[in-house]
């Protein structure tokens, strides 16, 4: 793999293998360790629509040994910096009851157990983050879409109720992430619904690819609405 190489589930289930193998070449057989799977790689791991993921967030419970071998899994595939990204634990969307709402994934080498957060709670995970210009909103209807086409719609409630486990209460929802799982569940075509929000967080991406050459070092995390907003503008007008 090269170091701007995108993981698939193949790759994703490649990493991993070799993560527990040295993991236990490092660390032994006499501790275990566990990993849950969240954002895109929880996605990429049980569903089949999206094809890859840029960065594989995790939440790690090893040894200080586990640092060791995903360092050297990565200089060994040529992977990026920090592509087992465990600062996710630093994000909005992160919460300690993560391993209470994540299901067992698969075991690697008898030493790597990796769990995975699905349905409801990766939902709940996306509203919370509900980042425009990522995979986040239209990851929310795909999720709605599998579910839909499995027989096992999620609902609103389930939803909220995931939200509020993971959260503490619906409060802590952005105005707009509701707004959209609203909208979400009264249309109801998940399918339509998920092609016009990956298409909507491309331009996104594009518009804030562009200021940031116009404009370097210029943008920050709580402007970025408001340049998306004015952009929006600018086209309609």
């Amino acid at each position: 793999m090269s170091a701007d190489a995108n993981f698939t589930k193949e790759n994703l289930d490649m990493c991993l293998r070799e993560l527990a193998k040295e993991f236990r070449k490092i660390n032994g057989t006499k501790m275990s360790a566990e990993i849950i799977l969240v954002g895109g790689a929880a996605i990429l791991a049980n569903y089949g629509f999206r094809e890859m993921t840029y960065d594989m967030d995790a939440v790690v419970m090893a040894s200080s040994a586990m640092k060791e071998a995903i360092n050297r899994v990565g200089d060994r595939l040529n992977l990026p910096n920090g592509w087992l990204n465990t600062d996710f634990t630093r994000t909005t969307s992160y919460s300690d009851k993560l391993f209470q709402v994540s299901s067992y994934y698969r075991t690697y080498s008898n030493i790597l157990t990796v769990r995975t957060v699905t349905a409801e709670y990766l939902v709940a995970m996306k509203l919370m983050s509900g980042r425009k210009y990522k995979n986040d909103l239209s990851d929310i209807a795909g999720i709605l879409l599998e579910h839909q086409r499995l027989g096992m719609p999620l609902t609103k409630e389930s939803i909220e109720s995931a939200f509020a486990m993971l959260y503490g209460d619906l409060s802590k929802m952005h105005a707009d992430s509701k707004s959209y799982l609203e909208g979400a569940l009264n249309c109801g075509d998940y399918e339509n619904l998920y092609r016009q929000s990956r298409q909507s967080e491309l331009q996104s991406k594009e518009i804030l690819l562009d200021f940031n050459d116009k404009y370097p070092k210029a943008l920050k995390e709580e402007s970025i609405d408001a340049v998306l907003e004015r952009a929006r503008q600018r086209r309609d007008s």
